[in-house]
């Protein structure tokens, strides 16, 4: 059962968001969802999960309409930034809510939780600091009966400590009971070893839709003395580089001409996917400025 983007287009006060997006959501699968800050990937999530309309498009599980849909959106759990709480409810009591609004809850997985991130059950809601209402609203997350769990900026104003023991959870829980996790994050070196396939959003569109290990197959960065890098880069897709005294790297995104001699001054290496990311999205003005 896959969540469907199809043609879908967003716009804000005649600013363009999102222009003809497509993508296809699949079950059981932990995606990154990429994007620079104004990209739209909040814009996004909240459209899949009827948050927001679009202005067109369609947003279907297995071509069946999510529009105002409870038997598709039930299906699926959006955690981000906005606080849909009363500051004077309890979190014990927030969780029973959560289980009245969701048919169920995993209530001894959310005091285990709880017990382990350092949550009093006992605090309100409106107590939390920033960090506590967060991790609060992952063990929501964690914790619902959602075949499509959403997260959108999942750790902020956590600590490391926190955020390691988050990940470490969304992976056994992932492995004990299979589900979709759409992970939208700015710490991208840090979900890079989580995520099976990402989606990269610029310029109002889908520009990367792929396993990662597929992705940075193809994803190299070729370094060495300016003339022999320019040179064996001649006629590469070449999304960026950065110079520094006589060493210039070229970053390349697909495929390297096989016939194509090697200088014994170049090295090819691959790029992990934050570095990626980075060159994906640079606009020209950013990318002049890795360049002396």
């Amino acid at each position: 059962m896959s969540i469907q983007v199809q043609a879908v287009k967003q716009a804000f006060h005649s600013q363009v968001v999102l222009d003809e997006l497509n993508l296809t959501i699949e079950p059981n699968t932990i995606y990154g969802l990429l994007g620079r800050n104004g990209a739209g990937k909040s814009t996004l999530l909240n459209i899949i999960s009827n948050r927001i309309f679009a202005d067109s498009g369609t947003v279907t599980m297995d071509d069946e309409s999510m529009r105002d849909n409870d038997r598709t959106l039930g299906r699926l759990y959006l955690m981000s930034e906005v606080n849909l709480y009363s500051d004077r409810a309890r979190v014990k009591q927030l969780f029973k809510t959560t289980a009245y609004l969701y048919g169920s809850f995993d209530f001894a997985y959310a005091e285990k939780l709880a017990q382990t991130f350092g949550l009093d059950l006992n605090t309100r809601f409106g107590k939390l600091s920033t960090g506590y209402r967060t991790i609060f609203k992952l063990i929501v997350a964690l914790c619902v009966p959602a075949d499509y769990i959403f997260l959108d900026e999942p750790v902020l104003g956590l600590d490391a400590n926190h955020r390691e023991i988050f990940y470490q959870e969304l992976i056994e829980t992932y492995s004990e009971h299979p589900r979709t996790f759409v992970i939208s994050t700015h710490l991208i070196d840090e979900i890079a070893n989580i995520v099976e396939h990402v989606f990269v959003l610029d310029q109002h569109q889908i520009v990367i839709d792929g396993d990662v290990s597929d992705i940075l197959a193809q994803s190299y960065a070729v370094t060495g003395p300016q003339a022999d890098v320019v040179a064996y880069t001649n006629g590469l897709n070449v999304i960026g580089q950065d110079a520094l005294g006589g060493i210039t790297a070229h970053y390349v995104y697909g495929g390297l001409d096989d016939n194509r001699p090697i200088p014994d001054t170049v090295k090819i290496e691959h790029l992990d996917l934050q570095k990626l990311f980075i060159n994906l999205t640079n606009t020209k003005e950013e990318a002049a400025t890795h360049v002396n």
